[in-house]
């Protein structure tokens, strides 16, 4: 018996559990968070937008998140293949170029769904898959400089989903009241996303990865980080107040402040404390979007 007779069989199709896999149900959480904050930030919903609003849940996580990780996946494999080869793609799990088909499949998938969902939808939809294959994919890979990455992650999974969940519905282009919040939010998650950076500096560095956290230094980046997601709440507490929304003004303030009183720990153990700090901070962050949400509603 020869070591081939010996050695496992690889699939040559992907099973249903790895193209799961390989679309990481986990990540979908931020955007469909966000596409409720938006659905609820339109007010009252029709009987006759329920199902648009189905629609757009599928659109903003399986399919528009679960692209963005499967391209992701893909022109990762060989990076992965040396830092994390029990992935799914470099384990073999996911056979020949099938990596490459599912996420071609899943963007054609979701600019299908988004046709059903109105102009305003359909583009923010265009500009969301854009997006996804520019940060992974030649020539753009915006993911190789932590601004440029980061910005349009915290774009795609914040601003994005909650102006096309607002504009599914109500059927129409959202207010400039949704726009704002929605645009402020999703600039805080630049915050959220370079706290992500910081389990991976080692490798980043290794691989020539400009992360914020590998340009700045650990303690410079830290600070940012948490600046880059309070300075936002800041403003929206402004509006709010401008708004005639008091409470939810003051609710968000306190939010906020707890936030803040927590950095000075962050910043002392970057490395130690980012995962504590994005357990802490973003669990907040999130509560104030929703807070925001109900309060602008019409």
């Amino acid at each position: 018996m020869t070591v081939a007779d010996t050695a496992p069989t690889r699939p040559r199709v992907p099973t249903p559990a790895s193209v799961l896999a390989l679309l990481k149900p986990v990540t979908w959480f931020p955007p469909m968070w966000a596409f409720a904050c938006g659905a609820i930030s339109a007010g009252q919903i029709t009987t006759d937008r329920w199902f648009a609003v189905g629609l757009g849940v599928m659109l903003a996580g399986p399919l528009l998140c679960g692209t963005s990780q499967a391209v992701n996946d893909w022109f990762d494999r060989h990076v992965d293949a040396i830092n994390e080869p029990d992935r799914v793609i470099p384990s073999g799990r996911m056979p020949g170029r099938w990596g490459l088909g599912v996420a071609i499949f899943n963007s054609v998938l979701s600019m299908i769904v988004a046709s059903f969902l109105g102009m305003t939808v359909f583009i923010a939809a265009a500009i969301g898959l854009a997006l996804a294959w520019a940060y992974s994919a030649p020539p753009f890979r915006l993911k190789r400089n932590g601004w440029w990455g980061n910005s349009a992650c915290g774009f795609s999974y914040e601003t994005l989903p909650w102006i096309t969940a607002a504009a599914a519905a109500l059927g129409t282009v959202p207010s400039g009241e949704i726009f704002a919040v929605a645009l402020l939010y999703g600039a805080g998650a630049l915050g959220i996303m370079t706290l992500n950076d910081f389990k991976s500096m080692e490798g980043d560095t290794q691989m020539g990865l400009a992360s914020l956290p590998v340009q700045m230094g650990a303690r410079k980046a830290a600070l940012f980080a948490g600046l880059a997601m309070i300075v936002p709440q800041m403003v929206v507490i402004v509006l709010l107040t401008l708004w005639e929304h008091p409470w939810a003004a003051g609710a968000i303030a306190a939010l906020t402040l707890a936030q803040g009183i927590a950095l000075p720990r962050l910043v002392a153990d970057p490395k130690g404390k980012a995962i504590w700090y994005s357990a802490l901070g973003v669990g907040l962050y999130v509560t104030g979007m929703m807070i925001t949400a109900f309060a602008i509603r019409p």
